[in-house]
């Protein structure tokens, strides 16, 4: 990933809250038909140190487990919040009218390598972990155990688990800091003026990086 200064975030803790707060994985892997795309929603661990771990399932009717060459690398991309950013936001249209659109965005690339997990109480002790982190903010959470457990073991069957070593982590930030100061106040108050959640934390990220 094309990484300018001003825009790499390195601090894992960082990260980490953008991969647990925007969950749904892209995982790319090589395998022996080529590059393989698959979209997953993960756990983020903070252990093993420094950069932690992620835990995930996929089909067991996917290829994946079964082509993936052990101890090859692997790739899972987070996509953060995103919003287009028109040159009418930045004063310095009025001045010079040498500015262009762009794309703010965060985003988070974990390298590493892949174990396939078949371990039933591994994966019945997964799934009931991440279901319960999901369902927390509910008035009535969903259990694992409101299902009855034949049915439980049956999908459990279907599934296979996976542990994600993360082996590097790289963060671009591309918020608008690079602008001059009135240029960033005004991408504030255009994205905060907006309305839609991506644009508000974009506004929010780049205030972090004015203050």
């Amino acid at each position: 990933m094309y990484q300018p200064a001003h825009f790499k975030e390195d601090r894992t803790e960082v990260l980490h809250a953008l991969m647990r707060a925007r969950p749904l994985a892209a995982l790319i892997t090589s395998c022996g038909s080529g590059l393989v795309a698959n979209h997953v929603p993960v756990q983020t661990l903070a252990e093993p140190a420094p950069l932690g771990s992620i835990r995930g399932h996929i089909a067991r009717a996917n290829p994946l487990w079964r082509e993936y060459a052990p101890g090859s690398e692997a790739l899972a991309i987070f996509q953060g919040p995103d919003a287009y950013i028109s040159p009418s936001l930045y004063p310095s249209k009025a001045e010079t009218g040498e500015v262009v659109p762009t794309w703010d965005y965060a985003v988070v690339h974990a390298h590493g390598t892949l174990r396939f997990i078949n371990d039933a109480d591994w994966l019945h002790g997964f799934v009931a972990g991440l279901t319960a982190a999901h369902e927390a903010a509910r008035v009535q959470p969903w259990r694992i155990g409101d299902a009855p457990r034949k049915y439980i073991e049956k999908m459990l069957s279907m599934i296979v688990g996976f542990e994600f070593s993360i082996l590097k982590l790289a963060g671009k930030w591309k918020v608008s800091q690079n602008r001059p100061p009135a240029d960033r106040l005004g991408v504030i108050q255009g994205l905060q003026d907006s309305g839609d959640a991506d644009s508000s934390e974009i506004a929010a990220m780049l205030a972090a990086r004015s203050r």
